[in-house]
C-alpha cells in the first residue's frame, strides 16, 4: 500500500501539523511504502523571501526526522526536487474545470486572511494532484481542511482515466478524527495563515507565552463547563496521560476547572514531550550537509517512482511521437 503526503515549508511547523500531518506519517512507516515529502513549490504560493524559503525547507526536514521519521525506511524528498511533477501539473491542469477550483473554499480562506491572490494560489489543488497521482498513490493521510483538495485530486485522476484509459489509482483520504482538526490560540484550526500556532520546538518563556494566551471564557472557576467546547481542554488531551485527563474533565464539568493552572500544567507536558525530539532537531541543523544528502537521496528514489508514470501520461496524451 502506498501512502502519500507532504508538509509546507512556509513557517515553524506546528502540533497543528505534527498531530495532523506528521505523527500519522510517521506510524505509516510500518502500514506500507510511505513518500513523505517538504512541498516547497506550494509553499512559494505565501513565502518571497528566498532565504526564509531555503532555511525553512531544511529546518522542516529537519523536524520530520527528529519527530522519528526514518529516511531509510520511507521515500522523504523536497517536491522541487523531482521536476516529473510540474510537468505533469500542466498536463493535469488542461484537464480541470475552473468551476472545479472555484468551488475550493480553501483559495477564498487564505485570500480573506491577507495572502496575495495569484495563479499559483488558486491552481494550488492541480499541483496537489499531481503530487499525488505522479506516485500512484492509495492512501493520502490529511486533515479535514485538505479533504476538498484531496477530491480535487480524485476528479481529475478520474476525468483523465475516462478521457485516456486507465492511467491512475484514484486515491483515498486518512483522517484521523481525533485530531483532523486541532485548535489554535483562538479556537480556530491551528494554521500558520492565522498566526495562532504553538510551534513544535518553541521552549521556555516563548512557549509559556503562547499557551498562556490560548484564549478562554469568563467562566468562573467553581462553576461548570463544557470540556469538549474548550480549546483548551482540547489542546490539553493531546499531551495529558489519560488518567490525568480524565481528572481534568471531572473538574470541567462538576466545577473547579482553573484554566491558568491549567495552562501552566500544559506548558510542561508540551515542554517533556518534544524534549528528545529538540534535542536531535538540533544535532541535525549542526550538520547541514549531512542532511541535504538525505534529501538528495531522497530525490533521486522519488524521480525513479515518478519516471514510470510520466512516461504513460505523455504516451496517453500524445506527447511522445
Amino acid at each position: 500500500m502506498k501512502i502519500l503526503s507532504g508538509i509546507q515549508p512556509s513557517g515553524q511547523l506546528h502540533i497543528g501539523n505534527y498531530f495532523g500531518m506528521m505523527l500519522p506519517m510517521i506510524r505509516n512507516m510500518e502500514k506500507g511504502e510511505l513518500y513523505a515529502f517538504i512541498v516547497n513549490l506550494h509553499a512559494l504560493t505565501s513565502v518571497h523571501d528566498k532565504e526564509k524559503l531555503s532555511a525553512g525547507t531544511l529546518e522542516a526536514a529537519a523536524d520530520f526526522i527528529a519527530l522519528g521519521l526514518d529516511p531509510d525506511r520511507c521515500i522523504f524528498w523536497v517536491q522541487g526536487d523531482v521536476p516529473e511533477v510540474t510537468e505533469l501539473t500542466w498536463i493535469l491542469s488542461t484537464l480541470t474545470s475552473m468551476g472545479l477550483l472555484e468551488r475550493c473554499h480553501s483559495y477564498k480562506d487564505k485570500v480573506a486572511k491577507g495572502i496575495a491572490p495569484s495563479h499559483g494560489l488558486f491552481s494550488y489543488p492541480v499541483l496537489m494532484a499531481a503530487d499525488i497521482l505522479l506516485y500512484q498513490a492509495e492512501i493520502v493521510p490529511v486533515g479535514k481542511d485538505q479533504k476538498q483538495h484531496l477530491e480535487v485530486a480524485r476528479d481529475i485522476g478520474m476525468r483523465f482515466n475516462h478521457i485516456f484509459g486507465e492511467t491512475f489509482v484514484i486515491p483515498e483520504p486518512a483522517i484521523e478524527e481525533s485530531v483532523a482538526t486541532v485548535p489554535g490560540l483562538d479556537g480556530q484550526k491551528m494554521s500558520k495563515s492565522y498566526d495562532n500556532t504553538i510551534p513544535i520546538f518553541l521552549e521556555g518563556k516563548k512557549l509559556k507565552k503562547k499557551v498562556m494566551a490560548i484564549q478562554t471564557d469568563s467562566t468562573p472557576v467553581e462553576e461548570p463547563k463544557d470540556p469538549d467546547a474548550c480549546n483548551l481542554y482540547n489542546m490539553f488531551k493531546l499531551f495529558a496521560p489519560a488518567e490525568r485527563l480524565t481528572e481534568v474533565r471531572k473538574l470541567y464539568v462538576e466545577g473547579g476547572a482553573a484554566y491558568g493552572y491549567i495552562k501552566q500544567e500544559l506548558v510542561k507536558l508540551i515542554d517533556e514531550y518534544f524534549k528528545e525530539a529538540r534535542a536531535k532537531r538540533a544535532e541535525l541543523l549542526q550538520d547541514k550537509e549531512s542532511l541535504k544528502k538525505i534529501l538528495a537521496n531522497g530525490a533521486l528514489k522519488a524521480r525513479e517512482k515518478a519516471a514510470p508514470t510520466l512516461d504513460l501520461v505523455r504516451q496517453r496524451v500524445g506527447l511522445k511521437y
